[in-house]
């Protein structure tokens, strides 16, 4: 099967191109329109001169089975529509676009063309996370922070935080009927943004701090007297009386820690079996930040 990758950042460099480069099957065809980087990324994995492309029609008509996009977000919406009017089940970067409109317009192409798009929330697929799907969820708390990085708010919370609001929609044990967003922006620049998630029985807490002490991601669920903590994606500790500990292997590869791996094999089984895959669920998740976009712009200096 011809697989294609769009862009070489280093979302590709780092993480995408170690799994796809060793699977078997796959005839790997790079593309990007900066010939330098394409001749050093395309070297660095021994790819002959066929499977290296600096325009999209050219690798559109190798014939493609599927197509990876990591290409920068302005670029998703014209790249990801032409793929998929190709027919080329489509595994993109989050997020599917900046706007809203551009994301929908995108699930209603996949669905009229019958064929898969999926977005690259990894973290539904890492290991330390998907556990915590079979823990206890009355209360989840998940904070991702950096230090000194405060952003202009439609791209933080569609870069970085949609990552919270996908996970805390992930692990939610029940249906959402109350939402809250908290947030400060100040100059055009969101400082803190605070989301809570309500249903029966259950709350769910997501906080994004660009002026924290520490760049950090930590994971909390906890009910019935026991609770879970992931940090960093890497260390699991079960609090039940005396904390468990447990920590990545010094030997997992950072793709297999965060998920990336695991998503991406999803999807490539999923193509090989013919089966199409839905981004409506992911869909859901764009809705929902567009939602915090619009309370931070209405109320910025809420919290």
């Amino acid at each position: 099967m011809k697989v294609g990758c769009i862009g070489l950042g280093d979302i590709a460099q780092k993480a995408y191109l170690p799994v796809l480069a060793v699977q078997p099957g796959i005839e790997l065809h790079l593309h990007t329109r900066t010939p330098a980087t394409l001749e050093r990324v395309a070297d660095s994995l021994h790819l002959p001169p066929r499977q290296r492309h600096t325009a999209l029609d050219d690798l559109i008509a190798q014939g493609l089975g599927a197509a990876f996009v990591h290409a920068p977000t302005p670029a998703h919406p014209e790249i990801v529509a032409r793929l998929l009017s190709a027919g080329v089940p489509t595994y993109v970067d989050k997020p599917l676009a900046y706007r809203l409109e551009d994301s929908e317009r995108l699930v209603a192409l996949a669905e009229r063309h019958d064929v898969s798009l999926a977005v690259g929330f990894n973290r539904r697929h890492a290991p330390g996370y998907a556990q915590c799907a079979d823990h206890p969820r009355e209360l989840i708390l998940m904070q991702k922070n950096r230090i000194g990085l405060p952003e202009e708010p439609r791209r933080m919370i569609l870069d970085d935080f949609i990552h919270v609001v996908d996970t805390l929609r992930f692990l939610a044990p029940g249906p959402v009927d109350d939402v809250t967003v908290r947030a400060r922006a100040q100059g055009g620049l969101l400082h803190h943004v605070v989301l809570q998630l309500a249903g029966d029985g259950f709350t769910a807490l997501g906080v994004m701090n660009r002026l924290n002490g520490s760049t950090e991601e930590i994971l909390e669920v906890s009910g019935q007297d026991t609770k879970r903590q992931v940090v960093n994606l890497a260390e699991v500790i079960d609090h039940k009386g005396q904390p468990t500990v447990r920590r990545r292997g010094d030997w997992v590869p950072v793709a297999r820690q965060r998920g990336i791996e695991q998503a991406a094999l999803a999807f490539l089984d999923a193509v090989r079996a013919r089966k199409v895959l839905s981004a409506r669920d992911a869909l859901a998740t764009h809705e929902l930040c567009e939602r915090v976009v619009r309370a931070v712009q209405e109320h910025p200096g809420a919290a």
